[in-house]
C-alpha cells in the first residue's frame, strides 16, 4: 500500500474510526508506541505486529514486507 514519507497510511485506514487509544488499548502497547509505529518512526516485533493484526483484522507480516 501507499506511503507518504514514512507514515503508514495502510495502517491508518485500517485503523478506521478507532482512535490510537482505542487501539493500542486492545493491542496491550502504549499509544505513544502506537503513534511511532503508525508514523514509521519504529517498526515493531513479531508479537506486536501479531497483536496489531488481530486487532485491527489484517495480516500482521505486512509490517515485514519490504517494497519492491
Amino acid at each position: 500500500m501507499a506511503e507518504f514519507g514514512k507514515t503508514r497510511l495502510w495502517l491508518i485506514k485500517y485503523r478506521g474510526d478507532l482512535t490510537q487509544q482505542q487501539v493500542a488499548n486492545k493491542a496491550g502497547i502504549s499509544r505513544s508506541y502506537y503513534a511511532e509505529l503508525e508514523s514509521g518512526n519504529k517498526n515493531p516485533g513479531v508479537e506486536t505486529a501479531k497483536k496489531l493484526g488481530g486487532v485491527l483484522m489484517f495480516d500482521w507480516t505486512i509490517f515485514f514486507n519490504v517494497p519492491s
